[in-house]
Order: structure tokens, then C-alpha cells, then sequence
């Protein structure tokens, strides 16, 4: 973070400098990362004692200031040797903070931001940028899935005054919370990747998701650019709705930012990167003449070259050269821990754990590459478990999943956990199936069975959300066939 002083910070956020017996004036300086997880503290740092679900980060203060913590901001003064900012509410103070330093940092002049949202791939796109962009200058993104009212802040508090690219993921699960983070970040840039059922049980519908992610370019400036997937209809329906440029990506050969030629295997996937000849800004609408460049692209998944697309616009706008951007593409050899990532290998057996997170579209995706990677004579194996926060679309969810791996002709589906039963149920009522269905209610069961039953030749795939745990079902399936 910038250097800011305790009054800097107070003033920021609205809240009370209490010092005690702690020491410090106002004008202390503080410098250090922020954080809402006291096992992160370290010397020098601000804890924010957030409320939780399941308890209250003001019970684990001691311990923050035990590991360094030069400030507290907390809701109530507390018996602790250390500076104490006291705030109405400690989330809203962490994005009044971010809001703060952000303005800072922009009104030098050099910080370019780079906003992501989308029902699916934010954090592959996110990965994919931030190697982009590490080539180019000094980057912040991410650590794992920071994108919600305390994530996104956290990243956003880690920029300094030699910052270029902030790369900033935002997630939501209600109308105008990605309104909140696009205005503590006044993003240069606007991708939005997908829209679908992923959250839908908590947006209420496909059209409150719509209107959702929109509000990731609502409020973008006519000098801003808006990254958008032309290959989803929702998506393009946003070009209506932002004053910003659009910059379109996809496959549809009418996008300015496109892939051709995409060939996916075991190995990952091939394609061919077409970007516009000229800078952006050059002309408008983009000229037509293009520049191409073969990929070899080692994260595995056709539908993870959207992702790469939406990343190559980004750097693009941003003006980095196709031959950078290939480069970078090209170094990164998996979208993230439990993403489609290609474990085992030993005794012919590979398999791929992709159990983080899984929506309808997600969980499709997965499915029709495993399908597409195995080779003659390979038995494709798919454990599948519960797609969460479906809400009443989640029955007719797991039916579909499981009816689209009998048209994939799957040749083993094994299905974990209650919530997933009705992709069982839906699979065996197929009686045209050549392959088969299995049940098992716990992941201890079904790795049981996997253990003995799995053979040379056969690629497993382990998909689920991340409630339902198989991703540590996939790393021991992994460790066993390493």
C-alpha cells in the first residue's frame, strides 16, 4: 500500500483514532498490506476485524497484533496494545480505504485498471492478464478468487505508486455489488466474460444475473473500453448499455479479438490469435487488416481460449504486442490449482481435477472436453458432484448435466453426494446408454471404488463446486496415479 498517516486513514474512512496506552500520533505512518485474516498479519500491516458468518475477527485481534499489526480497525474500542481505528462498519471502511488509495495512485497518472466479471473463467482471465501484463510492467491481480466486498478491496489496497496494471476481479451474488467495486476502482477496461446460472439461485434468474454483470460497464467513460464476448448473446446485449468503446472477442469471425483453427487435445489447446493490426484508438470502428499468431496454449479446455481471448483484448487495448502476448500464453501450463488441472499420469491413468467451482456451463464445458481429449480406445470417467446456489433451477441443472453425458457417451459417470443424485437418476433412466452410473454418497466411497477400478487408459475427470469437497477426491486420485 501507499504510505498513508493514521489520519489519512481515519479521514478516509470516517472512523476514530483511539491510541490508549498503545503510543502513536496521528501523523504515524502506515504502509503495510491489509488483510481480514489475522493468520496473514505480519509486521507492519492493518487488520480489519470483520464480522463473520461463524464468528468475529475481533476475537482473533490479539492475535493479529501478536504478529504486527501497526493498526486495528475494528467496531468497538478493545484492550489492545495498538493504534484502534473505529469504524461504524469494518467491510465498509476497507473499500472506503481501497477507494482512497486507488484515487491516489490513479492521479499520477500511470496506473492503468483492468476490471473482470462474468459467470465463469474470471480467475483463468485474471491469470492469463496478470502474465500478460507482468511482462510489461509492474502488475497487481488477485491471489485465488479475491473478487467480492473484501477480496477485491484487499487486492486493490496492495497497489504503490510504481504500480501499471491493476488487474481486478469482481464477483457478485446481488444487484450492485459489482456497481460497489467498479466505483472504488474506476476500472480503464471492462470484461465481461459469460452469462449464466452460475448464482443463480441467489440473483434470482438469468435476467437479474443480466443486469448484474451490466453493471460492470454502466459506468465505464466514453474513454474507456469495454471488452465484451460476442459469442454470448446477454453479453453482446451490453454494447447498448455502456458509453463506452467496444472492443468485441470470441470465435464468431466478426469479433476484433478472435481465435480460429482451435484444436484441443490431452495436451492442452491450439489456436490461432487474430488481433487488429493497428492500436486501439487508431481508428473506430477496428481497421479489418489483423495480425495472426499460432498458440499453443497448455491449459487444457476448448472453452479456456475465450478466456485467453478476453485477456489478449485486454492487453491489447493496453498496448501490448501480439508476440508479448503469445509469449505469455504460452508460459502458463494451468489456469489455477483445482481448474482443470491434469494430474497422475503413472499406470495410464490421468486425471484432471477441476472441483473448485461448478456451474451448469462450467460443468458442460468440462464434460465436452473430456469427451474430445480421449483418444481410440480410451475410457473417458467422469465424477461429478453438486452445482451449488442453483436455487430452484438446481433439479432441472443435474438432470441436464447428466442427460449430456450419455449424448457424450461418457463411459463411466460416477456421481458423488445427495445434492448430485439427480444426475444419477437421470443417466439411468436412459436405457439407450452404453455406458454406466454409479452412486456414492460420500467422496470416501467413491474413491473406494475409483482405487480398484480405474485402468490404463482412462481419463478422469472430478468436477464439482467447491461445498461439495471433491477437489480433494481429485488430489488423492491424482497423488495415487502420480
Amino acid at each position: 500500500m501507499i504510505e498513508l498517516t493514521l489520519r489519512e486513514i481515519a479521514e478516509a474512512t470516517g472512523g476514530s483514532l483511539v491510541f490508549g496506552a498503545a503510543g502513536g500520533t496521528p501523523a504515524t505512518t502506515v504502509s503495510g498490506l491489509s488483510h481480514t485474516d489475522s493468520r496473514d498479519v505480519t509486521a507492519g500491516s492493518i487488520f480489519f476485524a470483520k464480522p463473520g458468518e461463524f464468528t468475529d475477527g475481533h476475537l482473533f485481534a490479539p492475535q493479529a497484533v501478536e504478529n504486527g499489526a501497526a493498526l486495528i480497525v475494528v467496531d468497538h474500542e478493545l484492550d489492545l496494545p495498538v493504534p484502534q481505528l473505529v469504524v461504524g462498519d469494518t467491510v465498509s471502511a476497507l473499500g472506503a480505504l481501497a477507494t482512497e488509495v486507488i484515487a491516489r495512485v490513479r492521479a499520477n497518472g500511470l496506473l492503468k485498471i483492468i476490471g473482470i466479471t462474468g459467470s465463469n473463467g474470471k480467475t483463468t482471465t485474471k491469470n492469463l492478464l496478470r502474465a500478460i501484463l507482468e511482462r510489461v510492467g509492474p502488475t497487481i491481480a488477485p491471489r485465488a478468487s479475491f473478487n467480492n466486498e473484501v477480496g477485491a478491496p484487499i487486492t486493490m489496497l496492495e497497489v504503490t505508486e510504481e504500480t501499471e496494471f491493476l488487474v481486478a476481479e469482481m464477483g457478485a451474488s446481488g444487484i450492485g455489488e459489482i456497481t460497489r467495486l467498479v466505483r472504488m476502482a474506476r476500472p480503464d477496461i471492462g470484461v465481461v466474460l459469460k452469462v449464466g446460472l452460475a448464482h443463480a439461485g441467489e440473483f434470482g434468474g438469468i435476467e437479474a444475473t443480466l443486469r448484474a454483470k451490466t453493471e460492470m460497464v454502466t459506468d465505464l467513460l466514453a474513454t474507456d473500453v469495454a471488452v465484451l464476448n460476442l459469442d454470448d448473446p446477454r453479453v453482446a446485449s451490453m454494447a447498448d448499455k455502456t458509453a463506452a468503446r467496444v472492443l468485441w472477442f470470441g470465435l464468431d469471425p466478426r469479433a476484433d479479438v478472435r481465435a480460429t483453427d482451435v484444436v484441443s487435445t490431452a495436451r492442452g489447446t491450439s489456436f490461432t490469435l487474430v488481433l487488429p493490426a493497428q492500436p486501439v484508438g487508431a481508428a473506430s470502428p477496428v481497421p479489418k487488416e489483423t495480425v495472426e499468431r499460432s498458440v499453443s496454449f497448455r491449459v487444457l479446455g476448448e472453452h479456456h481460449v475465450m478466456n485467453a481471448l478476453a485477456a489478449a483484448a485486454s492487453a491489447y487495448v493496453l498496448g501490448v504486442g501480439i508476440d508479448d502476448v503469445v509469449s505469455a500464453l504460452e508460459s502458463v501450463q494451468r489456469a489455477e490449482r483445482w481448474r482443470m488441472e491434469v494430474m497422475g499420469g503413472s499406470r495410464g491413468v490421468t486425471v484432471i481435477n477441476d472441483a473448485y467451482n461448478a456451474s451448469p456451463d462450467s460443468m458442460a464445458a468440462a464434460l465436452k472436453t473430456l469427451a474430445q481429449i480421449a483418444g481410440p480406445g480410451e475410457r473417458t470417467v467422469a465424477v461429478l458432484g453438486e452445482m451449488s446456489e442453483l436455487g430452484e433451477f438446481s433439479g432441472e441443472e443435474h438432470d441436464r448435466i447428466g442427460l449430456l453425458a450419455v449424448r457424450l457417451n461418457i463411459g463411466q459417470l460416477v456421481v458423488v453426494g445427495p445434492a448430485a443424485r439427480r444426475m444419477h437418476i437421470s443417466t439411468i433412466n436412459e436405457g439407450s446408454w452404453d455406458g454406466e452410473s454409479l452412486y456414492f454418497d460420500t467422496p470416501d466411497e467413491a474413491f473406494d471404488h475409483l482405487a480398484s477400478a480405474l485402468k490404463p487408459g482412462d481419463t478422469v475427470l472430478v468436477k464439482s463446486s467447491n461445498s461439495a469437497g471433491l477437489r480433494f477426491l481429485g488430489d488423492r486420485l491424482g497423488e495415487l496415479f502420480s
